[in-house]
């Protein structure tokens, strides 16, 4: 547990990342000269997966938007206080609101101001904060009472075998 957050090897909250091969690889563990992608113990098979979990559901009347981010920022707010902010606010801007709250909470814990934080260098940064990502998407219900023709289209990549990646794409039948 660091920062009161259950981590994999104590290092990272999620199971699934695009990123982090040294957790999936043990020929991806560098030696300890580069501290941040070494493990003292030895994985002697994948800690985290690349393969995305994924799950839907019906929109419903009452959804109006779905909130897309990296750990970074859930390990700063909660999914109501995201729900809130991205609510309780214009549409232009969501994503850059949720990373200022997320990076004023991340100063808060530092016993610092946000704005000191955007003061520290970027290569020092990360000691402060993991990366944040934030995507907002808004639901448009009346886009789709008009019944807009447009193709559905599912792309799914990397997978973790040997080798060069594989792209799959899927096209719905119409």
């Amino acid at each position: 547990m660091k920062h009161g957050t259950w981590r994999i090897k104590g290092i990272i909250q999620v199971s699934k990342s695009i990123g982090d091969a040294y957790l999936k690889r043990p020929e991806f563990s560098f030696d300890p000269s580069f501290p941040r992608f070494h493990l003292p113990d030895p994985i002697s098979r994948p800690v985290l997966s690349a393969e995305p979990s994924m799950c839907s559901r019906v929109l419903q009347p009452n959804d109006k938007f779905v909130i897309f981010a990296s750990d970074g920022l859930w390990e700063h707010m909660t999914n109501q206080e995201a729900a809130e902010i991205v609510h309780n606010n214009p549409r232009t801007g969501s994503a850059r609101r949720l990373l200022q709250a997320a990076l004023t909470e991340a100063a808060r814990k530092r016993e610092m101001r946000y704005k000191d934080l955007q003061k520290v260098e970027k290569g020092i940064r990360r000691f402060f904060h993991d990366d944040i990502t934030v995507v907002v998407i808004f639901i448009d219900h009346e886009m789709q009472k008009k019944n807009v023709n447009v193709p559905e289209l599912s792309i799914k990549g990397f997978i973790d075998t040997v080798g060069p990646s594989k792209f799959r794409s899927f096209q719905e039948p119409q």
